[in-house]
């Protein structure tokens, strides 16, 4: 089984990320994607503005729909889908839920956790090229080349090229285990939906129905500065 680790805030999910999962899955042969919402993420040091429970809410919402309202066609395209079916291959985790007294979430601890799960797996991680960039900062950057083969996503506004990865020090080896996906360009910033959120914008197109839905119910993002 080739499952991925997919982190981060979830602050809200939105296309950007199904697409990629998608793309990711397609592309390297993947059973699973798990969407991992992050409690802390230790290198942010400002929080979500979603919580935890709303985030991983939004997340599910999000999987269910992610066959039932677009289909993705092309690395460029999406159009309206008539399959109700969700995709089987992503679904969420709580694996990076909020650790006792707020302290950090850290990528090491939760993959460890994830090969003790699936102790016969083949894992790999998902990650932009800024924030793989970063690897060497993170806790035990070696332990976490170790634990899983890295797919990091190279945009065209930021190419991850061997001389930028020249900056990690990667062993021989451990260069094998990083993959690039570059068929997938999506300009979807989360914190330019928040500030449209913040305003009434429910992001058409943007945002599965159910998850605009789920925020303007729960009143998310409504006190942020548009």
């Amino acid at each position: 089984m080739r499952i991925a680790l997919f982190g981060g805030t979830f602050d809200p999910i939105h296309r950007g990320h199904l697409r990629l999962a998608a793309a990711a899955a397609d592309t390297f042969a993947l059973d699973r994607v798990l969407f991992a919402p992050v409690g802390h993420q230790p290198l942010k040091p400002i929080w979500p503005s979603a919580s935890f429970v709303d985030r991983v809410a939004m997340v599910r919402l999000a999987l269910a729909a992610a066959r039932s309202e677009w289909s993705i066609v092309s690395s460029n395209s999406i159009v309206a889908s008539t399959d109700e079916s969700p995709d089987p291959r992503l679904a969420v985790s709580l694996l990076d839920q909020p650790r006792p007294g707020g302290s950090p979430n850290y990528t090491v601890d939760t993959l460890t956790a994830l090969a003790q799960e699936y102790a016969d797996a083949d894992l790999f991680a998902l990650v932009g090229a800024d924030s793989f960039l970063d690897l060497r900062s993170w806790r035990s950057p070696d332990r976490l080349l170790a634990l899983a083969e890295w797919i990091v996503v190279s945009r065209p506004d930021y190419p991850l090229t061997e001389a930028r990865l020249a900056s990690l020090v990667l062993s021989p080896n451990e260069r094998a285990r990083v993959h690039l996906l570059t068929s997938v360009h999506e300009d979807v910033s989360a914190t330019g939906l928040r500030r449209r959120l913040a305003s009434g914008d429910r992001c058409p197109g943007l945002l599965p129905g159910e998850v605009a839905n789920y925020i303007q119910a729960h009143g998310l993002y409504a006190g942020l500065k548009p």
